[in-house]
């Protein structure tokens, strides 16, 4: 018996299934990790691996990042929490402002399920309505009104509708198919008590399905035609696809953003941004009540500052563009040459590939993959040592530091597994 598997024996004794989240649970247990550095993760029996989870998207700069641990380590030794305002909040939020389109004010909460759940409550303030739209198969958090037909580990656990959950909480939840218009358009015209459409501009938790071309634009012109606040919930894409996020990256700028996971440097954070107008609907000025013991704690306001001024450095976000290029790409040849039905989506430092012979635009597509095959390669891979989530439902993610010799590496990896298990 290794080391993990005892650790997993002792970890079920006092952990929930064994684990602390859902999607870290694996068959037939999860290896444990002692420590990581760039882009390798190493397990308590000395194995390492190339790490394409990156705690499930934040540490786009790679683990123990130097700038960001030495200045963790400096905010060390001034404290760790006061309970009082910070200057470091003051520049952190500037530097938001700075970069994400839709963001004059920001509220630094802990997690992005905080920040979505603030965010949809800040909706309803600010319209006086209570109905939103959510996305078939997107994760906006583990919170009663979003977690229905929720991608993430809700997609993979097979329960998408958690119990606990009492139905009036989510009689103000309407779901709709993502990439249809036509739904949209029914739904506006249909519901007068509509405050606003949260979604994923780039649907990272039932794998990674991209919006059709014109989608969000479509989306950002009913929802002001109608007096409908559009969210985007950028804590996976946010720092991601470029400074600006997806809203950047496409040009459409929403009315309410959430960020997370990248913006704090490994560290946990949330953040809900928008306008002045809107943002100002919030307390201690306004009626609509967030608050929490961490918001802006120094620890994450300093790695956050410390992992954003790395990524603006020059040419950091064209060379993650052509890393995760070169993998799509590999995965598309090699596919190809095992002659095997796949689809392989991504942008920027995102990918994700399903074993599927139909284009997957959308939750009910993506369910149409197969699952069971995509487990055995992921199984196959981490004998070989690579790290990918432990679900056809995840995104992938690429770091700076991955060289070009770790991806073709892993494409070797990743074709002597697919050989193995079809």
């Amino acid at each position: 018996m290794d080391r993990s598997q005892r650790l997993f024996e002792d970890s079920r004794k006092v952990l929930v299934g064994g684990v602390n989240s859902p999607v870290r649970a694996m068959k037939p247990y999860p290896f444990f990790v002692e420590r990581a550095e760039g882009c390798r993760l190493y397990d308590a029996d000395g194995r390492s691996y190339i790490d394409y989870c990156l705690g499930y998207g934040p540490l786009i700069l790679g683990h123990a990042n130097p700038a960001v641990v030495d200045a963790v380590a400096a905010q060390l030794e001034k404290g760790t929490l006061y309970g009082a305002p910070t200057e470091l909040e003051i520049d952190f939020a500037r530097k938001i402002a700075k970069h994400v389109p839709s963001a004059e004010m920001v509220r630094f909460v802990n997690t992005g399920t905080e920040a979505t759940m603030g965010a949809i409550r800040l909706a309803r303030g600010v319209t006086g309505k209570n109905r939103f739209v959510k996305f078939e198969g997107a994760f906006h958090g583990a919170h009663d009104y979003v977690l229905v037909k929720a991608g993430s580990g809700a997609t993979t656990q097979g329960v998408p509708n958690s119990a606990g959950i009492p139905a009036d909480t989510t009689k103000n939840t309407i779901l709709a198919p993502f990439n249809d218009e036509e739904a949209i358009e029914r739904i506006v015209e249909e519901e007068d008590d509509l405050a606003c459409i949260i979604l994923e501009p780039i649907i990272g938790n039932i794998g990674c399905v991209m919006p059709k071309p014109g989608y969000l634009r479509f989306l950002r012109k009913i929802t002001k035609e109608h007096e409908v606040l559009l969210i985007f919930d950028e804590v996976i894409t946010g720092f991601r696809l470029g400074l600006g996020g997806a809203q950047g990256y496409y040009g459409v700028k929403p009315d309410i953003t959430t960020l997370g996971k990248i913006l704090g440097g490994g560290l946990p954070i949330g953040c809900i941004a928008s306008t002045r107008d809107v943002m100002e609907h919030m307390a201690p000025v306004g009626e609509v009540y967030q608050a929490g013991t961490f918001n802006g704690n120094p620890l994450s306001m300093t790695a956050g500052l410390a992992a954003i001024g790395e990524l603006e450095r020059p040419g950091v976000y064209e060379a993650l563009e052509k890393t995760g290029g070169y993998m799509r790409k590999g995965l598309r040849d090699i596919s190809e040459d095992l002659g095997i039905d796949t689809r392989v989506y991504g942008v920027a430092s995102m990918y994700q590939m399903y074993f599927t012979g139909e284009e997957v635009t959308d939750y009910q597509s993506a369910l149409r993959a197969d699952k069971e095959l995509f487990l055995r390669y992921q199984q196959e891979l981490l004998k070989k040592g690579v790290f990918l989530p432990p679900s056809q439902y995840e995104c992938n993610f690429i770091s700076t530091a991955h060289r070009e010799e770790d991806i073709e590496r892993t494409l070797v990896e990743m074709e002597s597994a697919l050989r193995t298990v079809l």
